[in-house]
């Protein structure tokens, strides 16, 4: 399948978006205004990178990060999601938890690394823990807004057609909230990415895209440090364009109900 003149536009953008970050940052490593040893040359990242991957030890990072991150967003999603339909369908939800929701998401996820780590000891129980608790607020609150803000005349009409509560809910209040229900994916998922490298640098994770940075850290070995941000910026990118720009595509967009961006 070919992709379409907007796709081709939108890899064009792109590309030359991170040539021209490739460039600066290789500016800056040729200038000798830090030393060769804190800011490598992209070859030399890029020739680090090509052996972790090909001796398999990226992977592996990368392996591990991943359960962590998708463990964790899944569990705040099947705890945020109904809360925020319940929330928004029911007061008294509202009311005992939005109080705690607006207290709670305020404190930065790893703040809670060091109670976790009394509660729990090291390992992937707090990095998940930590990946939840980044995720939830955002999958809880968008999920809220997008229920509340559905069209009332939409739900008259379903129901004057003879809808019950179930159609209602599949066939107008999920639908109707989609858009926000993404977004509430894209930034518990953004979130989630950002909590889970911070988690496996403080929880003492024996593998792991945050702990392998951390490691390298320790022994001024900033190409392992740099590769190792490729792949997370990649990784990121990666899903914020192949799986939420997909799901979006073929929901919101096919459904008419959000447009895309001209230009």
């Amino acid at each position: 399948m070919t992709a379409s003149p907007e796709r081709w536009r939108m890899i064009g953008r792109a590309t030359a978006t991170l040539l021209v970050a490739a460039v600066f940052y290789e500016a800056v490593a040729q200038s000798g205004i830090f030393p060769g040893v804190l800011v490598p040359t992209l070859p030399k990242v890029g020739r680090t990178l090509v052996n972790l991957l090909g001796d398999g030890t990226m992977l592996r990072h990368v392996f591990y990060t991943l359960v962590r991150v998708m463990c964790g967003f899944a569990f705040a999603i099947m705890v945020g999601l109904p809360l925020g339909i319940l929330m928004a369908r029911i007061r008294a939800v509202e009311n005992f938890l939005m109080p705690l929701a607006s207290a709670l998401m305020p404190i930065p996820s790893l703040a809670w690394v060091p109670v976790f780590i009394l509660w729990f000891g090291l390992g992937d129980t707090v990095t998940i823990l930590i990946v939840f608790y980044a995720a939830m607020f955002p999958m809880l609150l968008n999920t809220w807004t997008g229920v509340r803000t559905v069209n009332p005349l939409w739900l008259r009409a379903a129901g004057a057609m003879g809808a019950d509560e179930g159609a209602l809910f599949w066939k107008v209040i999920i639908p109707g909230a989609s858009p926000f229900i993404i977004t509430g994916l894209r930034q518990a998922f953004q979130r989630s990415w950002i909590a889970v490298v911070g988690a496996e640098m403080l929880a003492a994770s024996d593998w792991g895209l945050g702990w392998v940075i951390f490691d390298a850290k320790e022994f001024l070995n900033a190409d392992v440090m740099m590769a190792s941000l490729t792949v997370i910026g990649g990784i990121g990118y990666a899903f914020e364009r192949l799986v939420f720009g997909s799901l979006e595509h073929v929901t919101v967009l096919r459904w008419g109900m959000v447009r895309a961006t001209k230009g």
